[in-house]
């Protein structure tokens, strides 16, 4: 099992994989965690996800690492939501689909907003096959990083069948369920169970996907 608190050898080891480059997308705030973690892995290219609109403590980090990384790193800037955990890991999905297949992600969800971090997290869920690694600096002790494990949903086919579905034609019951997406009721009563306790769907006035099941099929 992966030891997930790493407090002496670097915060993302890379191993002897020299394939695609090296991106980073980093929640921002303050510069700290982000000038520690590029000098960690030296990013090719870097993504900072900044309020919408942004905050002068944002503006005034961004000028820093511009003019401190610029030089030998790509940066861009990425708008996401405050609050709204959907639209995060929506705009988060799309600018890691965007990349190389080649290319070696790695997440910094140590700065910005919690509901910003919780966005990206469940966005790495979403693609856990691009992910190389999810890593969270302690403001208290620069010399320690925490890795967070690589979950998945790990849908079966009935399931996104269904959580697609509902996407499209929420709040109906199981039997148009069934008629509309050619199931037999005693199938998609069971998936739609396993959905319930999975958090993904709720069926208190139809069947309606909930926000982790609008995030698990992105």
């Amino acid at each position: 099992m992966e030891n997930f608190i790493n407090e002496e050898t670097p915060a993302f080891p890379i191993g002897d994989d020299k394939m695609g480059k090296k991106v980073m997308i980093a929640t921002l705030y303050t510069p700290d965690a982000v000038l520690l973690a590029a000098h960690k892995i030296g990013p090719e290219r870097l993504f900072l996800l900044i309020n919408d609109p942004p905050i002068k403590e944002q503006e005034d980090s961004l000028k820093l690492l511009k003019d401190s990384l610029g030089r030998v790193i790509e940066i861009k800037t990425i708008k996401i939501s405050v609050y709204d955990i959907v639209k995060i890991a929506t705009k988060v999905v799309e600018l890691i689909d965007a990349q190389p297949n080649d290319d070696q992600i790695f997440l910094n969800i140590t700065s910005g907003r919690k509901t910003q971090a919780i966005g990206v997290l469940l966005a790495s869920y979403a693609r856990n096959h691009r992910i190389k690694k999810i890593a969270y600096y302690p403001e208290e002790d620069k010399n320690t990083v925490v890795f967070l494990p690589k979950l998945t949903y790990n849908l079966n086919p009935s399931q996104k069948k269904v959580l697609d579905h509902l996407a499209n034609a929420g709040g109906k019951s199981i039997a148009e369920l069934a008629e509309e997406i050619e199931i037999s009721r005693a199938m998609l009563y069971k998936t739609i169970q396993e959905l319930k306790e999975m958090d993904l769907v709720d069926t208190e006035e139809g069947i309606k996907l909930t926000d982790a099941g609008k995030i698990a099929r992105l």
